[in-house]
C-alpha cells in the first residue's frame, strides 16, 4: 500500500496533466474532487449523482429526508467503500467476462418478466443508459466475486450447528416465528481510544433515547447509521431467527413489536435494534409421487423413431395384462430401477429432470403415459400412488443450515468492511459537502 506522501505525489502529477488544459477546466477539475481513496478519486459529479438516486428512493418510500449535509456523507461513505471493494477486486485480477455480465442481464429481464430490449427500454425510460446498467452490474459482480473469494470460502456450517440451533429454537418455542427488524449501527474503529468508545456510547444512548420517544426509525437510521444498510432506513427484511446475526438472537426474543433494544456491543462498533414486526411461519407440504418407468435409450441402431415404438409395443402388452414389473425388467436400459420392476419409489418436487416430472405430474393414479423424452433417452412413465407430506422437517432443516451461512456471512462481511475502511488512506474534500 502507498504512503500518504507517494499518494498524494501521484494525484498531483495525475492532476497536471491537465496543464495543457485550459485554467478554468483545471480549477473545474481540482474543485471537483470531493474524496481521495488509494490512488483514486471520487468526483463530485459522481456523488450528486448518486445523491440524486438516493433522494429519488427515499422520496419514493414517503420517509422524511434528513439534511442534505448528512445524506450527502452517508452516500460519500458508500461511495468510499464501493469504491475499495472494487480496487482489490482489481488487485486480485478478479474479471468479469461478457458472457457472465449477459447471462446475469438476462436473468434479471426474465425475473421481471421481460424481453431484454424490453428491459432495456424499461431503464431508460427511468433515465438510465443501458450500458451505465452494465457498468454497474459489472462491478456489482466483480465486489460479490472478492467477497466471496475474502469471506464465502470461510464459513461452514456442520450438521451439529442446524441440530443445536432447532433443538434451542424448539426449546424456546420459536420454530414458527419470523421478525421483521430495523438496525442502526454507530460505528467504532478497532483501534478506538477509549474516549472514541465512550462518545460512540453516548451518541447511541442518545439514540436509543429519542427512538423510544417516537422518533422515526427510518431517518434516524438513513441519518446516522454506519451500516450498509443506512440508505434503505436500516431495514433489514424478514428474517427466522437462524438468519438473524448471533449477537442480536438473544436479545429480539424477548422483544415485542415495536421496541427498541438497548445499545449492543460488537466489534464494529454500538448496534441498535428496532422489533418492526413479527409473523407466523406456516407448514411445508409437498406432494410426493409413488412412481416407476421404462427407458429406452438411443444409440447407433436404436434412434428416436425405434425407442418410441418398442415403448409403444411395451405399453400395449401392459394393456392387455402382461405385467409392467416383469417387462420393465427386461427391457428398461435404466439398470438401476429395472431389478425393482421400473420403480422408482416415492420422489418430490425437483428430484427428476423436467420433462419427466412435468409429464408424471399429469397424470392420473395408474395411468401410464406416452413415450417422453428426457436427455437420458424415452420413457413410459406410471404413477403408482401420491400423497401430501408435511416436509417441514427436512425443509426447515434447510432453511436453518442456509440462514446459519448467510448470518455467518454477512457478520463476517460487516467486520471486513469495517477493517477495509479502516486500513484504507481516505481523504475528505468537507468543503464539498
Amino acid at each position: 500500500m502507498l504512503s500518504k506522501p507517494l499518494r498524494t505525489a501521484i494525484l498531483m502529477a495525475w492532476l497536471a496533466l491537465l496543464a495543457f488544459s485550459s485554467f478554468g477546466l483545471r480549477a473545474q477539475m481540482l474543485d471537483d474532487i470531493v474524496a481521495i481513496v488509494e490512488d483514486d478519486v471520487i468526483l463530485s459529479s459522481e456523488l450528486n449523482k448518486e445523491v440524486s438516486t438516493i433522494k429519488e428512493r427515499i422520496q419514493g418510500s414517503g420517509t422524511q429526508m434528513p439534511p442534505d449535509y448528512i445524506l450527502r456523507k452517508q452516500v460519500l461513505e458508500k461511495l468510499i467503500v464501493d469504491k475499495l471493494q472494487r480496487q482489490l477486486a482489481e488487485r486480485a485480477g478478479v474479471t468479469v467476462s461478457e458472457e457472465m455480465l449477459n447471462s446475469s442481464v438476462a436473468d434479471i429481464a426474465q425475473r421481471n418478466n421481460m424481453s431484454i430490449d424490453e428491459f432495456r427500454a424499461e431503464l431508460e425510460r427511468q433515465g438510465m443508459s443501458f450500458q451505465e446498467f452494465l457498468n454497474n452490474m459489472r462491478n456489482e459482480i466483480s465486489v460479490n466475486q472478492i467477497r466471496g473469494r475474502e469471506i464465502g470460502g470461510r464459513i461452514k456450517v456442520s450438521d451439529k450447528e442446524v441440530e443445536h440451533y432447532m433443538e434451542t429454537q424448539e426449546r424456546a418455542g420459536e420454530e414458527a416465528i419470523q421478525y421483521h427488524l430495523g438496525h442502526i449501527l454507530i460505528a467504532v474503529k478497532e483501534a478506538a481510544s477509549a474516549a472514541e468508545i465512550q462518545e460512540a456510547q453516548k451518541k447511541t444512548d442518545a439514540l436509543v433515547s429519542k427512538l423510544r420517544a417516537g422518533q422515526d426509525f427510518t431517518q434516524t437510521a438513513i441519518s446516522s447509521s454506519n451500516d450498509s444498510n443506512a440508505l434503505k432506513g436500516g431495514d433489514l427484511g424478514w428474517r427466522t431467527q437462524g438468519n438473524i446475526p448471533s449477537l442480536f438472537a438473544d436479545v429480539i426474543v424477548h422483544m415485542a413489536r415495536g421496541d427498541v433494544s438497548e445499545p449492543i456491543r460488537s466489534p464494529s462498533g454500538f448496534h441498535i435494534i428496532k422489533m418492526l414486526d413479527l409473523k407466523g411461519q406456516d407448514n411445508h407440504i409437498i406432494t410426493k409421487t409413488k412412481v416407476r418407468h421404462i427407458l429406452i435409450k438411443t444409440n447407433d441402431l436404436i434412434d428416436d423413431n425405434e425407442a418410441q415404438k418398442r415403448l409403444l409395443a411395451i405399453k400395449d402388452r401392459i394393456a392387455n395384462g402382461d405385467d409392467f414389473t416383469v417387462l420393465a425388467r427386461a427391457h428398461s436400459d435404466d439398470k438401476g430401477s429395472a431389478i425393482k420392476g421400473g420403480l422408482l419409489d416415492w420422489v418430490g418436487p425437483g428430484d427428476l429432470v423436467k420433462p419427466f416430472e412435468e409429464t408424471m405430474n399429469k397424470l392420473s393414479i395408474n395411468q401410464i403415459s406416452a413415450p417422453v423424452q428426457t436427455q437420458f433417452g424415452w420413457h413410459i412413465i406410471q404413477v403408482l400412488d401420491r400423497e401430501n407430506k408435511d416436509n417441514s422437517l427436512e425443509f426447515k432443516k434447510n432453511l436453518v443450515k442456509d440462514a446459519i451461512r448467510k448470518r455467518k456471512i454477512e457478520e463476517e462481511t460487516e467486520l471486513w468492511i469495517r477493517r477495509l475502511r479502516d486500513e484504507a488512506y481516505v481523504e475528505i474534500n468537507e468543503s464539498k459537502l
